[in-house]
């Protein structure tokens, strides 16, 4: 069985230590703030995600660009002249066009390279949904599965990735046209929160409000308890813009409620949370459907 490469984008938020004990290859995604670029790599050397959440916080402005096909092409090349195959787990097509230039690289080192096998998934997942999903890809891997077994088992997984989020500031919704500014203003009068999730087309939808924070975390947790498939036998990661206490709370509703023992908390890396904002939580697990 030839031997093979995962890699992902730093979209999928997993901390760096985890992202190298599982042998990925993981391309940064750039974000550009107050006119300045970064890069957002896992362990956050090119700006902190302390730091930034703290500029956000401060009023600066962040947008992300679309990455290059070079970029893809550049990390592919070396994995496949070293006689190994790569299988690429992208960020969302429904958010981005990261799986748009990951399958156009593909499709060049297949040509390239046509002894390799190249392929691509759009995992129509985001933050630690997407890295909840390219975690256990790699577990499959670990288990001696073949490229093409683990695509497939990708393919068939992904709408099974349940992605709930809340956000504590509605201007960031409002700034990435997912609300009105009126919707905003008055929901931030009466301390509205947005719970939202990922749909199958990989989009981020606002599924109902309630009011105070607390309830809204809360409500995560009630949507697992809807759809979570045998949840105490699962790992489950919770992403948060910098809000580790409200991830914790949400850590510890998940253990007291469905006995989970194994959970991942980590940010929201820059490139989502450039759209999410500061106070961002969120909840990914597997479920009947998302």
């Amino acid at each position: 069985m030839n031997d093979y490469v995962i890699i992902t984008d730093s979209s999928c938020d997993l901390p760096e230590k985890m992202a190298r004990e599982l042998e990925l290859t993981v391309l940064p995604l750039a974000f550009n703030l107050s006119g300045k670029q970064y890069y957002n790599y896992l362990d956050g050397r090119d700006l902190s995600f302390a730091e930034f959440y703290s500029k956000i916080r401060s009023g600066e402005s962040c947008t992300t660009s679309a990455v290059n096909i070079e970029a893809f092409s550049s990390a592919m090349r070396p994995i496949l002249e070293s006689g190994r195959d790569v299988l690429c787990l992208a960020f969302s097509s429904g958010l981005s066009n990261t799986y748009n230039a990951a399958k156009l690289a593909c499709e060049e080192m297949a040509a390239l390279y046509p002894e390799r096998k190249v392929f691509a998934v759009d995992t129509l997942c985001a933050s630690l949904g997407e890295g909840l999903l390219v975690y256990l890809a790699a577990q499959e891997k670990r288990k001696g599965k073949s490229i093409e077994e683990v695509r497939d088992w990708a393919e068939e997984t992904k709408l099974h990735l349940c992605h709930w989020f809340t956000v504590d500031d509605l201007n960031h919704l409002k700034r990435g046209g997912r609300i009105s500014g009126a919707t905003a203003l008055i929901g931030t009068m009466l301390n509205i929160k947005p719970v939202l999730h990922v749909d199958n087309e990989g989009h981020l939808i606002n599924m109902g409000k309630v009011r105070g924070r607390r309830a809204s975390l809360s409500a995560l947790v009630d949507h697992m308890e809807e759809t979570a498939t045998d949840p105490a036998s699962q790992t489950v990661f919770i992403s948060h813009g910098d809000a580790q206490e409200d991830a914790e709370f949400v850590a510890e509703e998940v253990r007291r409620r469905f006995g989970v023992k194994n959970i991942l908390i980590n940010y929201v890396g820059p490139v989502i949370g450039a759209h999410s904002g500061p106070g961002t939580i969120a909840l990914f697990y597997l479920g009947t459907n998302r």
